[in-house]
């Protein structure tokens, strides 16, 4: 039993249409600017390759007839341009149009071939027109300047060869269906006089009330329509908008029997709808041969490229001329001739360019002047803006086109490192958030960090393991603060972490010490919380510069302070936060009347010295536990977050 598995057996339908990389790039891409392209990868030892052989057999003969382009890819002699084309199994099928590569994802059935034939297209190509918008589409020359192109059919869709047609001349013509069957249809077909019983292609150029040319297509091939269709490329008297539309209208002299003379209206743009442009029309519909082409230029646009035809700027400043001219080579260089008086479309002006243009077919000497035209502006390009937002646009339709059907394979790898990425940077802002969101908010806020201490972060960072306080020990393991323990125990503190720390001196030490572990006894529950202890009389300089940034402290004396040495810290508690450098304080109430005595006697300089001192002494008179009898209400608000913060800039040393 014989299987036609291997290439040697493929169909003459398949051979015909072998495509290859050199093929393929220097031939489909470009002309899948004007026609779509309809591509089969195929292998060998392929099973479904040989079901979907019949449908797309069926489906070859009918596109390849309305000109869309076929061809056939065997994976197996043509890795590259499989490869190109993002194919990664056999059979695929994919459309090419513009150089942009589209894949079939549907079942292999003539319809949804047929479809995904026609949905390549642009969906814009063709406009429908009815009675109510078929003038102001007709009159769309004169900002798009180009002809117009009117079907007349009975179906209700718009035909795919139409498509077809309306997509290889889309830059040069605007195209337009009109279904015979819909209501007010007949004012449209009755004033164009159109038989509704067959297709009719009716081509409008700058008169919208009578067609420049018409042709009745029931069964006409595609290269006669497209014959019809390229004979009436221009206007009657096309506007050159670009450098590009100029070589076309007015090619280079190659030979005597390829002469042409371009005869140019130039116009200013506010006086275009005059007489003197309808004139012009007037005459160029009437004198219409091979040989002439007529157009014309908006001076105020273009005034490097009319100035180059009016030697005599005074005479024509405002007004409109007409120049005959004949291109010589493609730097620009022309002879030319200009009526010497303006042009004003009076039957006389009409009469003069007749007698001269019917002297110019008997002697072309008569161009008598010589110029190089400068380059025409481009009038209809795009600002940069758009460009860059039209390219952007496409690139990423293809790319997440490209990622989501075709070579998702290719990036995996790119994938991979790149979700790698964004979890690595999505850790560490998680990490991040809960080290340093509130620092950040308070440092640019410092108006309100009172206000943002209560906040949901706050809370959680503290009051979550300090709900329980229940103690963990039957004692306080309180610490000395000093340059061994300074790094572990505040530094480098873990975050989520303070230091509570008492102030005390040599002779206060065993008293403050007892009741300090009297008051945070309760606290001791927390496994975020560690108790120390400061030695004034070693570290007095260190507690002065923090104390410098507590906003609500008295000011900090200075050497010409005469009670610097008199000032007692002893009793000030500090909760210190190492990761988020800030702090908060507490002061005994013996301190704060104490700085009041100081402060008094110290603007009122007409009171005694002795009675001054008396103060203090009394103050001194009290009992030295007092001093921390309101500590645990502190250490309340603590763990609630709503204390006041200080912040630092850095931890200064402990010497």
């Amino acid at each position: 039993m014989h299987f036609p598995f291997g290439s040697e057996h493929q169909e003459p339908i398949d051979e015909r249409h072998l495509l290859h990389f050199s093929y393929y790039v220097n031939k489909v891409v470009p002309d899948s600017f004007k026609r779509p392209y309809l591509i089969k990868i195929t292998s060998d030892w392929c099973f479904t390759c040989i079901h979907i052989e019949p449908v797309w057999k069926e489906v070859v003969e009918e596109l390849e007839g309305l000109g869309i382009g076929i061809g056939v890819v065997h994976a197996g002699y043509e890795r590259r341009l499989a490869r190109h084309l993002g194919a990664h199994s056999t059979p695929s099928i994919v459309g090419v149009i513009n150089g942009k590569v589209s894949f079939f994802h549907n079942a292999v059935v003539p319809e949804n071939l047929r479809q995904f034939v026609e949905n390549l297209l642009p969906g814009n190509l063709v406009e429908k027109v009815t009675n109510k918008n078929y003038v102001q589409f007709l009159s769309g020359w004169q900002q798009e300047n180009k002809p117009h192109v009117l079907l007349f059919d009975k179906m209700p869709v718009i035909p795919l060869p139409f498509k077809l047609t309306a997509f290889a001349h889309r830059d040069s013509f605007l195209f337009g269906y009109v279904y015979v069957g819909s209501r007010g249809a007949e004012e449209m077909t009755g004033q164009y006089n159109v038989n509704v019983y067959v297709p009719t292609i009716l081509i409008f150029k700058e008169y919208i009330n009578k067609p420049t040319d018409v042709i009745e297509a029931p069964h006409t091939k595609k290269e006669v329509i497209n014959d019809f269709i390229s004979q009436n490329k221009y206007l009657l008297a096309t506007r050159l908008t670009n450098q590009k539309l100029f070589q076309e209208l007015c090619p280079v002299k190659r030979s005597h029997r390829q002469r042409k003379y371009c005869v140019i209206l130039l116009i200013p743009e506010a006086t275009k709808s005059s007489q003197a442009f309808e004139a012009f029309l007037s005459f160029a519909q009437a004198n219409s041969q091979d040989t002439l082409r007529f157009m014309h230029v908006y001076s105020n646009r273009q005034p490097e490229f009319a100035n180059a035809f009016l030697p005599d700027s005074e005479t024509f400043r405002g007004k409109s001329a007409v120049s005959v001219f004949e291109r010589r080579n493609m730097g620009g260089r022309v002879v030319y001739k200009t009526l010497e008086d303006p042009w004003t479309g009076s039957e006389n002006d009409k009469f003069i360019l007749l007698s001269y243009l019917e002297q110019l077919r008997k002697d072309s000497t008569l161009l008598s002047s010589e110029a190089v035209l400068p380059d025409l502006i481009d009038e209809l390009a795009p600002i940069f803006l758009v460009r860059w937002f039209v390219t952007a646009f496409s690139y990423i339709s293809d790319w997440l086109e490209d990622l989501y059907y075709n070579n998702w394979r290719e990036m995996i790898p790119l994938l991979s490192l790149a979700f790698s990425a964004l979890f690595v940077l999505f850790g560490t802002f998680i990490i991040q958030a809960f080290c340093d969101s509130n620092y950040d908010r308070e440092s640019k806020n410092p108006d309100k960090k009172k206000a943002q201490e209560t906040t949901e972060k706050t809370v959680s960072s503290f009051t979550r393991e300090n709900t329980s306080k229940n103690p963990r020990k039957g004692f306080v393991e309180v610490t000395e603060l000093t340059d061994v323990t300074y790094t572990s125990n505040l530094v480098r503190l873990r975050p989520g972490h303070m230091n509570v720390v008492l102030i005390l001196s040599n002779s206060t030490k065993t008293s403050l010490l007892q009741k300090f572990a009297l008051e945070v006894y309760m606290f001791t529950g927390s496994s975020c919380l560690h108790f120390s202890f400061l030695s004034l009389d070693k570290h007095r300089e260190w507690l002065e510069y923090l104390l410098e940034f507590a906003q609500d402290a008295a000011p900090i004396p200075n050497q010409y302070d005469k009670h610097f040495l008199e000032r007692d810290y002893t009793g000030y508690v500090l909760a210190l936060n190492g990761h988020k450098k800030y702090f908060c304080l507490f002061k005994p109430q013996r301190a704060v009347e104490e700085e009041e005595a100081l402060g008094a006697s110290d603007v009122d300089p007409s009171l005694p010295p002795g009675e001054s001192r008396g103060q203090a002494g009394s103050l001194a008179s009290k009992p030295i536990k007092g001093k921390l009898s309101k500590l645990s209400l502190w250490m309340e608000r603590l763990l609630e977050g709503s204390l006041q913060r200080f912040y630092i800039p850095s931890w200064p040393e402990l010497d």
